[in-house]
């Protein structure tokens, strides 16, 4: 545990059940898999966690960027997975071919309120989620109906001279009561529509207006629907008119219908059928962190300390089991479109991002879901390539979802029409960049304007506060699965005033009194 090591995957966690359903309104609170329990001391019994050094700074110096040279108005493609993890993704090899192996990793990817609707809100303005207002998924502050979306990015590139295309899930609450409104900015508008977003085998899709019942597997069906708009547009009267195109996958997030050896008391995703029992020998993981033994300096998440049977174990692995089967034929998806953009020509003038909206937890420090601050459920899967940026290269330069609107609308050479809170990280994705603060935040899922957490996340530094004054903070530098609150550490007062301080300068920042600047 005091080995140096990359940031880890982050996947999420609940507060209660609630919380663990999310983004569908049922769910479960945890359920078991089959890995050990892990034991270990805290700090106060062994010095797991170094005493930090002169080198084990908050802040650094500034990097340097590395300009990327882009062709005018590209087009731009967003390929978004719902709940996918970091650790998933190795499990992608079509994935890890034609994006990651022809791009650039991202191994800093971020979502700073890492749920459904806020990061998709974000994505859509590259604004935070207090200052684009939906901060939760139902409720007060949540879901479609606490979203503005009157000048969200696609608003902006339309002006820019850009068809703007969407295909798939949209945001919680945008149900067939909801339909008669298209939000501005959309050339094309094809959503799915609650609740049978998250039926898998009979989704809806909204075509031209109306709604139309799908008997094709949810990954085919958006699939199919996204490649064809891309082959006609390259056949069709504006060929040489650039495009943007959202394509919004549901997998690996649960759904229906339930399926025989579908565990009791958690919610599972729904596999294509090819796919079935295909990484049934899966396992958990077996790190430190996986039903952490001692979580009793987790104190800002109940469920942080719920006891896990050898049952419910069992049911969580086979819910990562069928995450990662969900996910093949996303996998294959991704291929399919990388392969419809070459045989169209558009390939070499086209960006292709590949993210989640958040990651997940299955079992790291006691937790099934998302919406929490340890790294499993922030650090989400990011990927890019495009002309100009290096093949087959990974960087260490954080970026944040609120970065890819500020980012697409420069790549068209416009800006925005809302004030971003996010960057343009196209010069930092060749640089010398390892951090830069990034205020976090989190707010109950049924509601409510008062968050249930805020902090920064400044390179291995995670310091969060709750709304009683407790607060925690890790360091990934020396504690890489963060088992260690050192937040009363006496060793680590000096950081934990700096942290704070940055905490609160930032936690009411808007567009450029945001932190900008990136560090080495």
């Amino acid at each position: 545990m005091t080995r140096p090591g990359r940031l880890r995957l982050a996947t999420a966690a609940v507060l209660s059940a609630s919380v663990l359903a999310a983004c569908s309104g049922g769910g479960d609170d945890g359920n078991g898999g089959v890995g050990p329990i892990v034991k270990y001391e805290r700090p106060g019994e062994q010095a797991s966690v170094a005493a930090p050094t002169k080198k084990d700074t908050v802040l650094g110096p500034e990097a340097t960027p590395a300009p990327v040279s882009s062709p005018e108005k590209p087009n731009l493609l967003m390929i978004t997975m719902d709940d996918a993890a970091m650790k998933d993704m190795q499990f992608m090899p079509h994935l890890q071919e034609v994006i990651a192996g022809e791009g650039v990793t991202i191994d800093q990817g971020l979502a700073p309120t890492p749920i459904c609707v806020p990061a998709r809100a974000t994505l859509l303005t590259g604004q935070y989620s207090r200052n684009h207002g939906a901060v939760t998924i139902s409720g007060e502050g949540g879901g479609y109906k606490a979203f503005h979306d009157e000048d969200t990015m696609p608003v902006s590139l339309q002006k820019a001279g850009y068809d703007t295309m969407m295909v798939g899930k949209y945001l919680n609450g945008y149900t067939k009561d909801e339909v008669h409104h298209q939000p501005p900015g959309w050339t094309v508008w094809r959503p799915t529509v609650d609740f049978a977003t998250y039926n898998f085998e009979h989704p809806q899709l909204l075509v031209d207006g109306r709604i139309k019942d799908y008997d094709t597997y949810s990954t085919t069906l958006l699939s199919d629907q996204s490649n064809q708009l891309i082959s006609d547009h390259a056949e069709g009267a504006d060929k040489d008119k650039p495009w943007y195109m959202w394509v919004n996958y549901v997998a690996p997030h649960h759904g229906s219908p339930h399926e025989s050896d579908d565990p009791d008391g958690i919610s599972t995703t729904v596999p294509d059928k090819r796919d079935r029992d295909t990484f049934k020998d899966l396992d958990l993981d077996t790190t430190p962190e996986m039903f952490e033994a001692d979580p009793s300096d987790k104190a800002l998440i109940r469920n942080a300390r719920q006891k896990w049977s050898k049952k419910r174990r069992a049911g969580l692995r086979e819910e990562r089991q069928q995450r990662v089967e969900a996910l093949q034929a996303v996998d294959r998806a991704i291929a399919r479109t990388v392969d419809t953009l070459k045989q169209t020509g558009q390939l070499d003038n086209t960006y292709v991002v590949v993210t989640s909206d958040n990651g997940f937890y299955v079992g790291e420090h006691n937790l099934n879901g998302k919406l929490w601050y340890f790294r499993d459920a922030i650090n989400i899967p990011m990927f890019i390539r495009g002309p100009g940026l290096p093949a087959g290269t990974s960087t260490q330069a954080p970026v944040t979802n609120a970065d890819w609107a500020p980012t697409f609308a420069a790549l068209a050479g416009t800006t925005l029409d809302r004030d971003a809170d996010g960057v343009d990280v196209m010069p930092w994705l060749d640089s010398d960049a390892t951090r830069r603060v990034i205020p976090i935040s989190g707010w109950p899922v049924k509601g409510g304007l008062k968050p249930l957490y805020t902090g920064v996340i400044v390179g291995p530094w995670t310091y969060v506060r709750g709304r009683k004054g407790r607060g925690e903070l890790y360091y990934t530098k020396n504690d890489q699965y963060q088992l260690y609150n050192l937040y009363g550490d006496p060793r680590y007062k000096a950081v934990r005033k700096q942290l704070r301080d940055l905490w609160q300068e930032t936690q009411d920042c808007a567009g450029a009194t945001c932190p900008r600047t990136f560090m080495k």
